[in-house]
This record gives structure tokens, sequence and C-alpha cells, in this order.
């Protein structure tokens, strides 16, 4: 009986382990920061950190009102280290008026596409932190999430997140045009 017991106790034990290491490795946002780090074409099931959530009707809104549009789709070939130039790898349509600023929605960002961002927001909106931003990529995408919550820490405090993006905006019958990356600055010296 106590035999028993104890290989029960052990059963239990081991199971609860294994849930345990289950539900940690299904955890896809660092701990640490909140980033999202992979997985990031799938469903968001948290709310927005530095930003509020716009759909459709309030984009149209925003943007009559000046709001800049930022698209965050990577870009599979990511760029030309020496000459900051994207290797075009799949073709993407955005928003009109959009400025496309690739692979900048990652958990984590190489330090030249973290300043590319940093300076393109700065560019963009004139050095203005309070000139409202609305970042987007697809539908169920953690990337503009993480980019949303990357402006605000940067200190824009108007930053919109259009969840639904490029995806939502072809399904409200909206035109996409046909996208062009802003160039990484090159190195010094080429």
């Amino acid at each position: 009986m106590r035999s028993r017991l104890l290989a029960a106790a052990i059963g239990i034990a081991c199971l609860t382990l294994l849930g345990a290491g289950t539900e940690l490795s299904a955890f896809d946002n660092d701990e640490t920061t909140g980033y999202r780090m992979q997985n990031y074409r799938s469903p968001v099931n948290l709310p927005v950190q530095g930003g509020k959530r716009v759909e459709t009707p309030e984009v149209d809104a925003l943007t009559k009102k000046g709001a800049i549009l930022v698209d965050v789709m990577p870009q599979r070939g990511g760029y030309d280290p020496a000459t900051g130039g994207w290797r075009m790898v799949d073709k993407h349509e955005t928003l009109p008026g959009a400025t496309w600023l690739p692979n900048t929605g990652t958990g984590q960002v190489e330090p030249r596409l973290a300043a590319y961002f940093s300076d393109a927001l700065s560019r963009l909106t004139k050095g203005n932190k309070a000139q409202p931003l609305i970042i987007f990529c697809k539908a169920d995408c953690w990337m503009s999430w993480n980019a949303v919550k990357r402006a605000s820490e940067l200190g824009y405090s108007r930053v919109y997140w259009y969840a639904d993006g490029s995806d939502g905006w072809n399904d409200a019958d909206r035109a996409l045009i046909e996208a062009t990356p802003t160039p990484v600055p090159a190195l010094a010296g080429h």
C-alpha cells in the first residue's frame, strides 16, 4: 500500500512538472520585457501596451486629422548590411500613405534596426512625440503589437494599434498599394 501511494505521488509530481514545462515553453512573451518573441502570426490575446486599439473607421478619422500610418510587416530577405537596401523576397501591399519599416516589430530588434525605427518615427513626426501614429501589420500579428509598445517606450504619447492591419483594410473593400520599404541608413563609407 505504501509503495502504491509513493508511486502515485511520484506520478502526480511528474505530470505536474511536465505540465509546468509545457506551459513555460508555450509562453511566447518575454517575462522581463513583455515583448512577444516568437509565433508572431497568431491571435493577439493581450491588450496592447502603450497604445489604443482602433478599427477601420477610427483609422479614417485619425488619418484625416494627420495621423501617420506605419507598417511594420517583416521582409524575409532582410536588408543588405552594407547598403541598407532591403532584399525583396516577398511583394507586400500596404495602406495608401503608409511608411513601411520592415522587421521593426520583432521581440528583440538588433541595434541598427532599433535606431532605424526610432529615427524614422522622429523624421515622420518632425520630432513631435504627441503626433498620432497608427501602427499596423496584418491581422493576428504580434509584430504591430510589439511596435506599438516600442513606440510608446520611445516617448510617443498618441500611439494607435490597427490590429486588423492590411487584412482588415482589404476586408473593408479598401484599396491597398504596393509597398516600398524605407531603406536602413547605409554604413559610413558606402
